[in-house]
């Protein structure tokens, strides 16, 4: 059960980092000037993403105590809170993910929606990503390649919260497109193609990092792993799922978008070219889902390496 509530957590952290860091960039380079500013579902987006990082980590403090104390009752002793906190690498983590979310639940509160805001909600989303390097599998490595396999991690992190933060909001934007307007259309199709640039770039950064790190969580002598360890099938089963979602990222870029751009003075074609937009990004946005629950899941298992290191 308390396995089971670590994971859940874990999820919902790793939901609100996504939106944290990457919505707001979108809002930044994907809808430039006013565009984004206009818009009225941000602001309550990026609230409740900071919420759940907040409380979704004070929760992941006390459940993850939980588990090393064997219950509920001991874990929430101050005495085993204060090991958690004062003596592993862990408890800081958690607080310092916790207090970077409030204070962008604060700025986000009391601010109006302004490209400033939007750089700071951005940074804190920066934060939050990077601190769960210091709470999985890339802050377990010893030795020289210890600051490499965190770097990656990092980076790894980063690069999924910016694709898949702009996948939300590009989500979002396409199904609030009601009443549909000409500008509202064009809006979308230049968020589509502002985001161009940044997702291949997000993707070479993910495949690179996530090499490295394979190479100190499997390695190349390992790699039966990936068929005969639990670890190793959720791995697997992490690159289907990010194969799939790079199916369609290709054909939003290279024919989806480009229909859209066409059909912009065909209000004809225009609904075919935005329904097909629309379920591609539903298709995504699912996909996407399935990945940061098998990341989830795979945060509380001993990799490949560590198995075979064990045996």
């Amino acid at each position: 059960m308390l396995d089971v509530l670590v994971i859940l957590l874990r999820l919902a952290q790793y939901g609100g980092a996504v939106v944290l860091l990457g919505t707001p960039l979108f809002l930044l380079y994907g809808l430039r000037g006013s565009d984004g500013l206009a818009l009225a579902w941000p602001r309550p987006l990026l609230i409740a993403a900071a919420a759940v990082v907040a409380l979704g980590s004070a929760a992941a403090l006390a459940a993850q105590t939980a588990v090393m104390a064997g219950s509920i009752t001991e874990g929430l002793k101050p005495a085993a809170l204060g090991y958690m906190i004062t003596g592993t690498s862990l408890g800081p983590a958690f607080l310092i993910r916790a207090a970077v979310a409030g204070l962008a639940l604060l700025l986000l509160a009391l601010a109006r929606p302004s490209r400033p805001v939007w750089l700071l909600v951005a940074l804190a989303g920066l934060i939050v990503s990077a601190s769960f390097a210091w709470t999985g599998h890339g802050a377990a490595t010893e030795g020289p390649g210890r600051y490499v396999h965190l770097t990656a991690a990092i980076l790894h992190s980063w690069a999924a919260a910016v694709w898949l933060g702009a996948l939300a909001a590009l989500l979002i934007l396409t199904l609030r497109r009601r009443p549909a307007t000409p500008d509202s259309d064009r809006v979308l199709h230049r968020a589509l193609h502002g985001f161009s640039g940044v997702g291949t770039a997000s993707v070479a950064v993910l495949v690179l990092s996530g090499l490295i790190n394979s190479w100190f969580l499997v390695g190349p002598d390992r790699l039966a792993g990936l068929l005969t360890t639990p670890y190793g099938l959720l791995l697997t089963g992490k690159l289907v799922v990010f194969a799939l979602m790079l199916v369609l990222a290709v054909a939003n870029r290279f024919h989806l978008t480009p229909d859209l751009g066409r059909a912009l003075d065909d209000p004809e074609d225009l609904g075919v070219a935005v329904m097909r937009l629309k379920r591609s990004l539903v298709m995504e946005t699912l996909l996407a889902l399935a990945l940061l629950a098998l990341v989830a899941i795979m945060g509380t298992l001993a990799p490949v390496s560590a198995m075979d290191m064990a045996m």
